[in-house]
């Protein structure tokens, strides 16, 4: 089965905008297109229904009911229950108000915490800000040459009174996907909560969150097609451990004890316009009694297959060049299509000179200053960053190389 690329590009309003016409789109890891579904159905929202929900007038009956609409088809999605979703305004502040109910809530002066230098700040700095309060830090330290976070180096840093570990599914420098269920796994046996920053990995095929092991798994959702919110699936049997960060009278509801405050509404609703893309991709490639058990997986299979036979050509063309830095694995099959590359010049300048080539991309350090001291690359002069997704074409990729040719 290949993926019908004109399908796909038909489902996005973007490619068919005459001020993008041309343009090849490389920074998707700092957010995607919005598939149309998710415009149409914010727009309904705002236009039709933008008042209070759940009160017993129509307008507002309404709105709840498609704000029940889209948390419940993306919690299918993910193959987690309904009160296991949690929903913020980001991916960032959703981990500072999870670190902060795991401080009230479950960490004493004198338990640990392992964080990694592989991390998006996000997922980094609000668990290395519990130092403050007595709870150790421990650092679980990627290979300086290639990135590489190995799991055997987990067992010198788990003791017994490790409490929780915070790790990337994958990096957005150095995309490597981490083995999450034999890390998840590993952590769980030992008795260790595991928070599991998926901002990078979700947008390649949205996760089946139970077989990821994780106990925590956080994603935005402006990077997998949808609206400008954090989301985080919460295994239930371990909700409970964080501290109620809602008004105190919400403490017995699991969606509501972690989000402090009430999400955009109509972005909430907007999430069904992202289950309407994912059903409608999969009802296109695949026979309609194909069965609603393995979806999840077929379509992720289905996008990485396009990822990785786009990312195979670049890295190839990458590998060839003798003034660059690649950061990441080699194999397109063991990554993300997330490519990062140190240069004598400025991530940021190179980006700039792509631009007069119709590239859109980012140079920089991307909220990963450690990552980039862990690889002996200095933050200020940050990397060019390559990433696309499964709506990338093989004619974009092609002149890519060509600008990067120019530009390099």
């Amino acid at each position: 089965m290949k993926l019908d690329i004109d399908f796909v590009r038909a489902q996005f309003p973007a490619f068919s905008d005459p001020a993008l016409e041309g343009w090849g789109f490389f920074e998707n890891a700092g957010g995607s297109y919005p598939a149309a579904p998710v415009v149409r159905r914010l727009t309904e929202f705002y236009e039709t229904c933008k008042v209070q929900p759940y009160a017993p007038y129509p307008a507002s009956r309404r709105a709840g009911a498609w704000m029940d609409e889209g948390r419940e088809r993306l919690a299918t999605w993910l193959n987690i229950r309904e009160d296991e979703l949690i929903i913020g305004p980001s991916t960032t502040q959703n981990i500072y108000v999870l670190a902060h109910a795991a401080r009230e809530g479950m960490l004493a002066e004198g338990d640990e915490i392992i964080v990694t230098n592989q991390d998006h700040e996000a997922n980094s700095g609000a668990w290395r800000r519990l130092a403050d309060t007595g709870i150790t830090v421990r650092e679980w330290r990627m290979d300086p040459e290639t990135g590489h976070l190995d799991p055997a180096d987990l067992d010198a840093l788990i003791t017994d009174r490790t409490r929780l570990a915070a790790l990337p599914h994958c990096s957005n420098i150095v995309a490597e996907v981490n083995p999450l269920p034999q890390i998840c796994g590993k952590l769980r046996a030992a008795g260790v909560i595991s928070v599991v920053d998926g901002v990078s990995a979700a947008p390649h095929g949205l996760p089946d969150v139970p077989a990821t092991g994780a106990d925590v798994y956080l994603f935005s959702t402006y990077k997998t097609y949808g609206p400008h919110q954090g989301v985080m699936a919460v295994r239930l049997e371990i909700a409970d451990r964080f501290a109620n960060q809602g008004h105190w009278f919400n403490d017995g509801y699991p969606t509501k004890r972690l989000a402090p405050a009430g999400p955009d509404h109509a972005q909430v609703a907007a999430l069904a316009g992202m289950a309407d893309y994912f059903d409608a991709l999969h009802t296109h490639h695949f026979v309609t009694n194909a069965g609603a058990d393995g979806r999840g997986q077929r379509l992720h299979d289905l996008m990485r297959a396009q990822e990785v036979a786009l990312t195979a050509p670049l890295l190839d063309y990458l590998r060839g060049r003798n003034d660059i830095r690649l950061i990441g694995p080699t194999d397109p099959v063991a990554r993300a299509p997330t490519i990062a590359i140190q240069h004598a010049r400025p991530g940021e300048a190179l980006a700039a000179d792509l631009a007069r080539h119709k590239v859109m991309a980012g140079g920089g350090s991307f909220y990963a200053n450690r990552v980039l001291d862990g690889l002996g690359v200095d933050p200020d002069h940050g990397v060019l960053r390559l990433s696309f997704l499964h709506y990338t074409t093989a004619d974009e990729i092609d002149r890519l190389i060509e600008a990067l040719d120019r530009v390099l």
